[in-house]
Formats: C-alpha cells, sequence, structure tokens
C-alpha cells in the first residue's frame, strides 16, 4: 500500500507471519467447499468451557467478606472495589440544602441511561424535573461502540419464545426466566420505537436484514452496517436534546443517597473539574452506569470505553442493593490481537456471521464459527495455548486467524467493505487490508455479564432505585448472546425510566441521609479489610503496575 496515510507504517504483516497467512490462503478453496465445522454437543461445550474458560479458574475470584450478597464469587479486581473504602466523609456534606432537587435522577449517559430519561418524560414527568448526570460526555459509553446489531424477533418464522429459548440457552439456564421474557417480548416494540426516531437499520427491498449471532436458532440481528450501537446512540442522544432534558457531564456520582425510611432519595456528585461535592435530590433514582471493562480482569484486553470502572456496583451494593452473577465475565471471542495499536478492539461478531472463519496457524478449521461466545472464546485460547497453534505477535500476545477473505468469496467483491465498512476501515488505518489477508484475532475483555439484581420492572431491592443496562444483572444468566445487549438496555432502560416516574409521582424523600455509607465502613472493619483502597475508582489509572505489568499468565 502507498500514500501519505501509511507513511512510516509498516504495510500488512510482519515477514515471519506470511508462512502462516500463506496456509489459511492454500486451504480456502477446501474450507469453502467444505463448509464449517458443526456446532458441538452440549457435554463438549461443557467439557472446554471446564478446562479453558477464564471463568473457570477458581484461584482468579473470591467470595466477598461484607455486604448484602456476602458470600457471593467474584473476580478479585471487582471484588477490590466492592471491599474498599467510600471517598466520601459523610459528616463533611451538608446535606440540608441540595444543589439539585428533581423528581427522577438519573446516573448515566450511554444508550439506558438516555432511554430512560426519555420514557420518563413519555409517562409524564417534565423534562426540567429530571436530571441526567455522566462521569464523562453524553454518549461517552460502551452503547455507542457496539457494531454487529440489535436481537428482536420479528420475522414470520421466529417469535419471542423462540427468542426466549435461545437466550436461557446461551445463559445455561442460569438467567432469571421473568426478565427474559421482558427482553424477548419488548425486542420488537424497541425495533418500532427506533424506527419512529429515525435509526436507519440495513434493508433489503423494503425487509430488514437480518442474520445470525452465536447461540441463535433463527435470523433475528437488526444491524446498520457494523455500527449499530453509534447509529442507536445517535438518534437516542438527538432525542434527549431536541426533548430538553438536562445533563450535566464530567459529574460522576460517587455515592447514592438514601431516605430515613431507606428508600432512595438522590446521589453525592464529584465534578471532574472543579474537585467539588455536589448533593442531588431525588425522589426516584435510575442506575445506568454500565460494567466494569475497563477493570481488565485477569489481565485481558478490553473492547470497553474508559469509564467503565463499576462505579455504580459499588454505590448500589454498599446502600444495600444485592448483586447477581458477578461471577461471570464475558470474553468476546474476536478481539484484535495484532497491530498493538488496536490490541483488545472489536472484531465484530458479524464477520463471522457474514462467513469469516476462525483458523489455526497451519490454515485449519477448529471450532464452529458461530458457537455462544464462551464457548467460541474457550476454544480460541485453547487453540492457541493448549494445541499450540496460534501466531505469536511481536509484542507476546498470541492468536488465530479469522479468514476475513472469505467474506467476499461467498458474497462476492464488495460485501465486507459494504457491510462491515468499520471493521475495514479499523485494519486499514494500520496499512493490513482484511479483504485479502486475514485478521488475528484473541479473546478480549468485552461485558459485564452480572450486576445489581433487578426484577422485570427495572426495580432494585432498594425502594426508588431502579437500574437498567449492564449494571443490572439477571438477563443474561453466565454468557449474554450477540445483540442482546443492545436489546438489554433499550427493554430495561425503558422499564426503569417508567418505573422511576410512577414512583417519584406516589413518593417523597423524608430527608436525606449517608449512615449506609457510615454503617458499611464500620463492616469493612469488622471483617478486617484494610484501608488501602477507596471506590468508586472512577478513572482507570494505567500507571499502576497491576495494568501495566500484567500479562495473560495464566493462560500459559
Amino acid at each position: 500500500m502507498t500514500g501519505p496515510q501509511f507513511a512510516g507504517l509498516q504495510d500488512g504483516y510482519p515477514d515471519y507471519m506470511r508462512a502462516s497467512i500463506e496456509k489459511v490462503e492454500a486451504t480456502r478453496a477446501r474450507r469453502l467447499k467444505e463448509g464449517t465445522l458443526a456446532p458441538m454437543s452440549a457435554e463438549a461445550r461443557a467439557e472446554l468451557l471446564e478446562a479453558w474458560h477464564p471463568d473457570y479458574k477458581v484461584d482468579r475470584k473470591r467470595d466477598l467478606s461484607v455486604g448484602p450478597s456476602k458470600g457471593a464469587r467474584m473476580p478479585h479486581e471487582v471484588a477490590d472495589l466492592f471491599e474498599a473504602y467510600p471517598t466520601v466523609d459523610p459528616d463533611s456534606i451538608d446535606l440540608s440544602k441540595p444543589d439539585f432537587d428533581v423528581s427522577v435522577l438519573i446516573l448515566g449517559g450511554g444508550g439506558a441511561a438516555s432511554v430512560a430519561a426519555l420514557h420518563a418524560v413519555y409517562e409524564g414527568i417534565s423534562p426540567d424535573d429530571i436530571l441526567m448526570v455522566t462521569k464523562l460526555r453524553h454518549g461517552d459509553c460502551n452503547s455507542v461502540m457496539a457494531q454487529g446489531g440489535i436481537q428482536a424477533a420479528d420475522r414470520e418464522n421466529d417469535s419471542p419464545a423462540i427468542h426466549y429459548l435461545d437466550v436461557l440457552g446461551g445463559g445455561h439456564y442460569t438467567n432469571k426466566p421473568e426478565l427474559v421474557r421482558a427482553l424477548v417480548e419488548d425486542g420488537p416494540r424497541m425495533i418500532e420505537w427506533h424506527e419512529k426516531l429515525g435509526v436507519l437499520y440495513d434493508r433489503v427491498n423494503g425487509d430488514y436484514l437480518e442474520a445470525h449471532g452465536g447461540g441463535t436458532s433463527r435470523m433475528r440481528m437488526h444491524s446498520a452496517k457494523d455500527y449499530t450501537g453509534l447509529e442507536i446512540m445517535r438518534v437516542l442522544k438527538d432525542e434527549v436534546l431536541n426533548v430538553g432534558i438536562p445533563t450535566i457531564e464530567f459529574a460522576p456520582a460517587i455515592d447514592l443517597l438514601l431516605d430515613e425510611a431507606g428508600q432512595a432519595a438522590g446521589a453525592v456528585l464529584f465534578n471532574l473539574e472543579t474537585e467539588e461535592q455536589v448533593v442531588v435530590r431525588a425522589r426516584a433514582t435510575v442506575l445506568a452506569t454500565g460494567g466494569f471493562g475497563r477493570l481488565h480482569i485477569q489481565g485481558f484486553p478490553t473492547t470497553n470505553h474508559y469509564g467503565a470502572t463499576a462505579d455504580g456496583l459499588v454505590m448500589a451494593y454498599r446502600a444495600g442493593a444485592g448483586v447477581i452473577d458477578m461471577d461471570s465475565v464475558q470474553y468476546h471471542p474476536t478481539g484484535v490481537a495484532y497491530p498493538a495499536a488496536i490490541l483488545g478492539q472489536l472484531a465484530t461478531e458479524k464477520l463471522r456471521n457474514q462467513g469469516a472463519e476462525p483458523v489455526d496457524s497451519e490454515g485449519e478449521s477448529f471450532v464452529y464459527p458461530l458457537e455462544p461466545r464462551d464457548v467460541e472464546s474457550a476454544a480460541i485460547i485453547r487453540q492457541c495455548y493448549g494445541e499450540e497453534k496460534g501466531i505469536e505477535t511481536p509484542s507476546g500476545i498470541r492468536g488465530v486467524w479469522l479468514d476475513t477473505p472469505m467474506i467476499d468469496e461467498i458474497h462476492g467483491p464488495g460485501t465486507l467493505k459494504s457491510r462491515l465498512a468499520a471493521m475495514w476501515m479499523m485494519w486499514h488505518r494500520h496499512g493490513i487490508d482484511i479483504t485479502v489477508d486475514p485478521a488475528l484475532v484473541f479473546p478480549t475483555l468485552h461485558y459485564q455479564n452480572g450486576g445489581v439484581e433487578i426484577d422485570a420492572e427495572g426495580a432494585t431491592s432498594i425502594p426508588g432505585l431502579f437500574a437498567g443496562g449492564e449494571v443490572a444483572g439477571g438477563v443474561h444468566g453466565k454468557n449474554r448472546l450477540m445483540g442482546n445487549s443492545l436489546l438489554d438496555y433499550n427493554v430495561f432502560g425503558r422499564r426503569a425510566g417508567i418505573s422511576a416516574a410512577r414512583w417519584a409521582k406516589a413518593n417523597e424523600p423524608k430527608g436525606l441521609s449517608l449512615k449506609h455509607v457510615k454503617t458499611y465502613v464500620e463492616e469493612l472493619k469488622s471483617a478486617g479489610v484494610g484501608e488501602d483502597r477507596t471506590a468508586p475508582m472512577i478513572l482507570p489509572d494505567y500507571r499502576r503496575e497491576a495494568v501495566t505489568e500484567r500479562r495473560l499468565d495464566a493462560l500459559h
């Protein structure tokens, strides 16, 4: 490749990788003729997960020693934040004169927060009586980074019941059934709402262009090329602005407020610019702060945005909300392994549902391309560190090839660049054309399967506190299927917003209190937890040895 955009860049892959790429090219015609490997049996999947998936490494987790879900198992990185002291000093904050007083407070600035805010308005709360506060900017979130699509059962050969069974199977039957039912039944409604707002989903001859995702039995993946999350968030953000919902940016919440009866009553914010603490009194609070993807669980690279540091989980737990499925982490099977400049970024599952096949260093298939994500990830890890058939990069990361040129071989020249423009450009910027050469991939930390436990209306165990999106747990069980995260935040963002609006109309906080923070501190001390850690983290510190020097040692 030539041109000023490639000045100073190596053209494509290092020479030592070329011998392996030649093997991939040599086997491609045969693989296309033979078709993909068959999906694994349930028994084979279970055996593979037990042996190779990071979730099954017992020494990488521990049981919580404090709080409402004491004894719950979770990764050390997350438990470190739950078992940490607050940054708020309850005795130093004047709660008698709140800086803001609103009916509905929404914590977060991503998809779930935006959907909740809009539906609180639709439910009759004045926009001026809602406040959305976010750690970074409105739209700085994982929602905007989602690529492959959103599931919704709206075809004649499909139904919410079939979608329901797919979700339960993908989650290893550990999901909360009432949450799965809400997810799948509301799916078509959410697509219709998006269309009315102006989301431009892909269509062919007027019909939705839908595809399979890993673990699905029907083609129900709606997409906007490979920037579906960006397209949905574009429209949601515009609607929030058009409706006139006030938003405060760069002001993360650092602790929830309760009233004298133990009901949610707002939050304490931290202004990142002035370093002032701000008190917001609210009749109802919606938690939409996202997940923990920036904690680099077990040293994995991540697809997550910079602010995904489990803040909402910590605050809700400290206030008394229980958590569920916190032992389960989703690693997306195909994160970028090379080049190092984009290590860990998402190589969307849509590449595989369009025909790209994972192959090893010998150019051989080793797994059905659309297994559920945990199974697919485990197979790739096994191939790299068990079978020793991965390709090692100059930075020491191993990966397998995702044979992306197969997409144009199957669907015709130009298909990949047309349907997956963002993917093509991501590698193109680094001198690699994935219509010509395969992409090197390895699992990357992607999603928090569990979270704060909610019911089907988005309510937590704390009266007046509602939650939606990645911060909430129960819907996905131990593994999320592709396309259900975008659906999740829309369905439960909507339900949380409606529930919060209804609660706010009927309830008034009776005073403001941070007594729960003091109680939690005493519990930490009683459990012998040292005072060297504080939480929420707010932003990750990449100067720390724990992150900068951590490698995927556990995989060797």
